[in-house]
């Protein structure tokens, strides 16, 4: 197998060139990385020294601290993953996703973790594309279906509480976009996730293979966490917040396969700023209950707000909330417990439910995104 060499001058010359013959590989080079305590002029390594991958197969890296400590390692792992070539190390191993082909041009959206932003921006991006195109979207989340399920139209809340009162998750992403967009949408589920973004287990290319026979223009797949759908898409946005660092561990991975990047509610170099507004897909009686998975700002909300609860991630906190709660409609993202805990306790108490959505608020986003349009379908 043809590697290249992650190198450093704090091993001598000759310690390196015989590491290098002992291990079994077809070196195409090797790549000085840092360090000069044991450098000497003329000193040679017993290969070629390069500034790239060239033609290697795999990345072995045989620096060490303080040259390369943990960050820079994952830095490394990362634009290794990124040209597709596994990393190799002394006591560890990173394998780039693997990712499978479908045949009808596609973008999906990634995120650096949990509750970003990510689904807001899909659906964004979904309605966007939909003005003159046809668009299916696919979703994957740790409480997706079984089996691919293909979502028509916007669910009602009725339809909502009978998926979840047959066991369902009724809060699913592929629910929620299927809500917010209007737009087909079709829903799958994974297991697992790797510190690159591979999954271990998901039904994500049965459904991408079920919207491609449908023939869109594009097909939008929303991702999980920080999970990457297992689909060779044309196109990837990765969205990014508060709570996660774009340099740390294999974040640099996602940028390095992402050709654009959003920053929701944060600023991060070369990265499109947003912002998320709830906006209710009804109208607002009376004192009004907020229920979000995590902070919105409710002062734009024409409605007298009495309660205003960022607990659906949180069952606990959540049902103690309910238990002393007083209001006339409770305004829910479908996110969470949304609809198990907070709609079945609206409707035990004769109280309506308003759905909400998130728009997401940015000046440059909607020219970044048509830009990205895979070229089979650019109108």
């Amino acid at each position: 197998m043809r590697a290249v060499a992650l190198i450093d001058g704090e091993h001598a010359p000759d310690v390196v060139r015989d590491a290098l013959a002992e291990l079994p590989y077809e070196w195409v080079g090797a790549i000085l990385v840092g360090g000069s305590e044991k450098l000497r002029p003329g000193a040679g390594y017993g290969v070629a020294l390069v500034d790239g991958f060239g033609d290697a197969e795999l990345v072995v890296d045989l620096s060490d601290e303080p040259v390369l400590g943990p960050e820079a390692r994952f830095r490394w792992a990362s634009r290794a993953l990124a040209a597709g070539l596994p990393y190799l190390g002394a006591d560890f191993r990173f394998d780039p996703p693997r990712f499978e082909e479908i045949d009808v041009p596609s973008i999906a959206v990634i995120g650096a973790g949990k509750r970003v932003g990510k689904t807001a921006v899909a659906g964004h991006l979904a309605r966007l594309y939909a003005r003159d195109r046809d668009v299916v979207v696919v979703a994957m989340g740790r409480g997706g279906p079984p089996e691919p399920d293909v979502v028509e139209r916007p669910p009602s809340l009725d339809e909502l509480l009978a998926l979840s009162r047959a066991g369902r998750h009724a809060a699913s992403d592929h629910l929620e976009l299927a809500a917010i967009t209007g737009v087909p949408t079709i829903g799958a589920r994974r297991a697992g996730g790797g510190l690159a973004g591979q999954v271990f287990s998901s039904n994500v290319l049965d459904a991408a293979r079920l919207a491609a026979e449908r023939r869109p223009d594009v097909i939008v797949i929303d991702s999980s966490g920080s999970a990457i759908p297992p689909i060779a898409t044309d196109r990837r946005v990765l969205v990014v917040g508060p709570s996660h660092d774009l340099g740390a561990f294999l974040n640099t991975y996602r940028r390095l396969v992402s050709d654009l990047v959003v920053s929701v509610g944060c600023e991060e170099p070369g990265a499109i700023p947003a912002r998320l507004v709830l906006r209710p897909l009804g109208a607002l009686e009376g004192r009004v209950a907020v229920f979000t998975a995590g902070p919105a700002e409710v002062r734009h909300l024409e409605a007298e707000i009495v309660h205003v609860s960022a607990s659906l991630g949180d069952r606990l906190r959540l049902a103690a909330e309910l238990e002393r709660l007083d209001a006339d409609t409770y305004l829910v993202e479908i996110k969470g417990a949304a609809i198990d805990l907070v709609a079945e306790d609206a409707l035990a108490r004769g109280r309506r439910v308003v759905l909400a959505a998130n728009d997401v608020v940015a000046p440059a986003l909607d020219e970044a995104l048509l830009e990205l349009v895979p070229d089979a379908v650019a109108r």
